[in-house]
């Protein structure tokens, strides 16, 4: 932010001074220059004046005196041609070749026809830039021939470049100056700027223990301020609210269940056989909605904090969780393959893999056929890692997968008892770790979900082609970090294909 102010500040003073300073200076040569033009001329007009008497009277001798004089004292050269072009008097020695072409030059020539006041330009003399002045010689009305006086132009050319120079160094202090001034007001109006980023990033990990400063700044970022600490302080007041509320209801729903199911229990022996049907569904919807309440509860606690993604090992996660299901698979009649080779590390949020894992198998295995096989697949590709899930079943259409990760949605055929949230909560986990959730159609029937994550560094593991780990059921209800099953689906419940 301070980078940009002053580096904005500093190229509109730049261009204001550039507009400023290039116009004068040329102002400034050009002007040098008339002043030596106007010299020059009043020296060629005075050395005119002496040329005319000393023809006027025959005096060639004071001619070359004067002629001489004159150009040791503007350090210039003199020379005087008659009316046809002849060299009458000269300050400098010249050879034949530039004797015989005097009158071809531009100046000389035009002073020759009797032209009145000088004519300027720019010659190479010696290898000195000169400045040439010609001007006729006149006595009574009649042209009696020219004055030419050529004037170096270092002294001119001198004075111009010190000119620019001081142009360029007061731009130079200018901007100094400039930079001191706007470095200090980039500061005073970046500084609070940088205390509401730090705010922001500070809320978005969970919390504000230092509020923005209001106190600094323009009078708008003061406001801007004082709105976002108010709105810090509303959201941290909602988030405390609503752990609160998890608590709570987490103690206060999970009781009552609990003596319910309790007590339907204990009526089991009591209620005459033709009844027990409806003891059963009974008992089943307080079981689904046991699961629901640890579904909601689970994604409150996930969202009322910000989590951050740790490293987590891929390979050892699919091995465990697909051990732990081995089992149930089994005495389901389904066969479960953990495919692929080692993949390494990625970055997910604490058990975030192990829950997506089991809601993933868990619905997997509740549409499984007799005799199918559900594979857990892993792939390292340039984008990161990818954990597959494929069984096949039904299936799902385009729409139906579209919706699937929506809160308590279920598909129409789906089985009954399930609660909808599973896949919800396999989407925020993803998301959470930095990663995608997918549903695709498996090739030949069936669904595949993908999980992609951001890999950390692939590791070779001592991994298994198939399952001879030892079998072990998946627990049943835990909630969110805990690596064990949620038993949230949505429609597939693992607690009804147990019982």
């Amino acid at each position: 932010m301070t980078r940009r102010l002053l580096t904005s500040y500093l190229t509109l003073a730049a261009l204001v001074l550039l507009c400023l300073e290039i116009p004068l200076g040329y102002v400034y040569s050009r002007a040098e220059q008339d002043r030596a033009t106007n010299a020059a001329h009043q020296e060629a007009e005075s050395v005119s004046d002496f040329a005319a008497l000393s023809i006027a009277y025959g005096r060639p001798e004071e001619l070359d005196k004067q002629v001489a004089a004159c150009a040791e004292r503007i350090g210039g050269q003199i020379l005087v041609v008659d009316s046809k072009g002849a060299l009458l008097a000269t300050s400098h020695p010249l050879v034949p070749e530039e004797q015989a072409g005097l009158a071809q030059r531009p100046e000389i020539s035009a002073a020759l026809l009797g032209r009145s006041g000088a004519d300027v330009s720019t010659s190479t003399i010696g290898g000195v830039n000169s400045l040439s002045v010609a001007v006729p010689v006149q006595h009574d009305g009649k042209l009696q021939g020219a004055v030419r006086l050529a004037i170096p132009t270092e002294a001119i050319a001198g004075d111009v470049h010190r000119v620019w120079l001081g142009l360029g160094l007061g731009g130079i202090g200018v901007l100094v100056a400039v930079a001191t001034v706007a470095f200090a007001l980039a500061r005073w109006i970046g500084r609070p700027i940088l205390e509401l980023e730090r705010a922001a990033h500070t809320l978005a990990g969970g919390s504000l223990a230092t509020p923005a400063s209001v106190t600094t700044g323009p009078p708008e970022i003061r406001s801007l301020a004082v709105t976002f600490n108010r709105t810090a302080a509303l959201l941290e007041h909602l988030l405390a609210s609503q752990s609160a509320f998890a608590g709570e209801a987490s103690h206060q729903l999970k009781t009552p269940l609990a003596a319910l199911r309790l007590r339907l229990d204990n009526l089991e022996i009591d209620v005459p056989p033709h009844l027990r049907g409806n003891l059963t569904a009974a008992m089943t919807e307080t079981e689904r909605l046991a699961r629901m309440v640890e579904g909601l509860l689970a994604l409150a606690r996930m969202e009322e904090k910000a989590l951050t993604p740790e490293p987590v090992d891929l390979d050892r996660a699919m091995e465990e969780r697909t051990a732990a299901w081995h089992g149930l698979y089994e005495q389901h009649g389904v066969r479960l393959l953990l495919l692929g080779n080692p993949i390494g590390s990625a970055l997910a949020v604490p058990g975030a893999v192990e829950q997506v894992l089991d809601n993933l198998l868990s619905n997997s295995l509740r549409v499984a056929p007799m005799g199918s096989v559900v594979t857990v697949s892993r792939r390292l590709r340039a984008t990161g890692s990818e954990l597959h899930v494929t069984d096949q079943g039904p299936g799902m259409t385009a729409e139906q997968r579209r919706r699937a990760f929506d809160r308590f949605w279920r598909a129409p055929n789906a089985p009954k008892g399930g609660t909808g949230l599973g896949l919800a909560l396999v989407q925020r986990l993803t998301l959470a770790s930095g990663g995608e959730a997918l549903l695709l159609p498996a090739p030949g029937g069936g669904l595949k979900a993908v999980i992609r994550l951001q890999s950390v560094m692939p590791r070779r593991s001592t991994g298994f082609p198939g399952i001879p780990h030892p079998r072990r059921r998946p627990p049943v209800g835990a909630g969110v970090g805990t690596g064990a099953s949620s038993g949230m689906d949505s429609g597939m419940d693992m607690d009804m294909l147990e019982r």
